[in-house]
């Protein structure tokens, strides 16, 4: 049965407003009975409570006619009001588990639905940092936290948060990892990360994995759990820290790349077997001079990174560009790595500027 405070508002005023109300007929009755009768507050109170549940016990002390008529008078309204209150409680309760039902129903719907979404495992410190990054970037994505006080601080969509524990399978699956781009687990725990990194890697083979490290030995544990990627947080700050002091103008221009009023980014961005940059070099793509966006690294298929390629670097089908510039270029470079823009507008652009 869910928790009174976990009512809708409306439902909730009205079981409160019960309550009171079943209290106030209760203190009702008592105060009658003691000054009407003269009896000790435990009896009138048991006399009250026998009336308003219609027991039928018989009276604790002979009535006076004066209390015969007020027991008229109070059973009339006490069990009246009290039967009204109990059927309005029911109902609040019956109302609440049909909308949590109807909700729960509606969010398995739409969690079916997402496909190239991404996971997040724990809503602490870390992950609710991932989570800003995702919804800034508007990509879909579902989040897991296991506390619900964390989860309501969210502030997210029913379709977009489950409160459940990470580590289970069946959570998983519910998050729709089978269709899932990638995953990050973020507990603040090595163990759980192991734990959910095993499982998620068991339940999909192809799944980009990041895992968070708590401590400098989980690492390769992580690694040979499944995990793509593993991040430890103390050991990226502190080299932050060092750089700071070392080179504070490399680590003033890293920051102004991840600063939220500066538009400008890095992206990965994959080349289709269509797109008209396939089987060019990167001097004859136009990259740098119309889109104003700076080619970094070159990722081949096969693993091989190309830093800083040089004009004379061949881009193939399935590259990955690793590139620097403003959000619309690199929306553009996108567009021709899909092979959507022809060349022809491209050298068009070419020949007014």
């Amino acid at each position: 049965m869910p928790s009174v405070w976990n009512f809708p508002r409306s439902l909730r005023t009205r079981f409160i407003y019960s309550l009171f109300a079943l209290a106030a007929v209760v203190a009702l009755g008592t105060v009658g009975f003691h000054l009407i009768e003269g009896w000790s507050l435990l009896d009138s109170l048991y006399m009250t409570v026998m009336t308003v549940t219609t027991v039928g016990y018989g009276t604790p002390l002979p009535l006076s006619p004066s209390g015969r008529n007020f027991s008229i008078f109070f059973m009339i309204v006490g069990v009246g009001t009290t039967g009204y209150l109990l059927t309005t409680a029911l109902r609040s309760l019956v109302q609440s588990e049909l909308i949590a039902a109807y909700g729960e129903r509606r969010r398995h719907r739409e969690m079916s639905k997402l496909r190239d979404h991404f996971i997040i495992c724990g809503a602490g410190r870390v992950g609710s940092r991932i989570i800003a990054e995702m919804r800034r970037a508007g990509v879909p994505f579902v989040a897991i936290e296991s506390d619900p006080q964390k989860a309501a601080a969210l502030d997210l969509p029913a379709n977009s948060l489950l409160v459940r524990d990470a580590t289970l399978e069946e959570t998983l699956r519910e998050a729709g990892i089978e269709h899932a781009r990638a995953l990050t687990a973020c507990l603040p725990d090595d163990a759980d990360n192991l734990y959910v990194v095993l499982t998620a890697r068991d339940l999909n083979h192809n799944l980009h994995i990041v895992a968070r490290a708590v401590e400098e030995q989980a690492e390769p544990k992580l690694v040979r759990a499944g995990a793509s990627r593993v991040v430890a947080p103390t050991i990226i700050g502190s080299h932050r820290m060092a750089q700071a002091m070392l080179r504070p103008a490399v680590a003033d221009f890293m920051d102004s790349i991840a600063a939220e009023n500066l538009d400008l980014a890095f992206e990965q961005i994959e080349v289709g077997q269509a797109s008209e940059l396939a089987g060019q070099e990167l001097r004859s793509t136009h990259i740098r001079s119309q889109l104003n966006v700076v080619v970094v690294a070159i990722r081949r298929q096969q693993g091989e990174m190309i830093f800083n390629p040089p004009g004379e670097s061949r881009i193939e089908a399935g590259d990955l560009l690793i590139a620097i510039g403003r959000a619309d270029s690199l929306i553009q470079l996108k567009t021709m790595a899909r092979g959507a823009q022809s060349s022809s507008k491209l050298k068009a652009q070419d020949s007014k500027s």
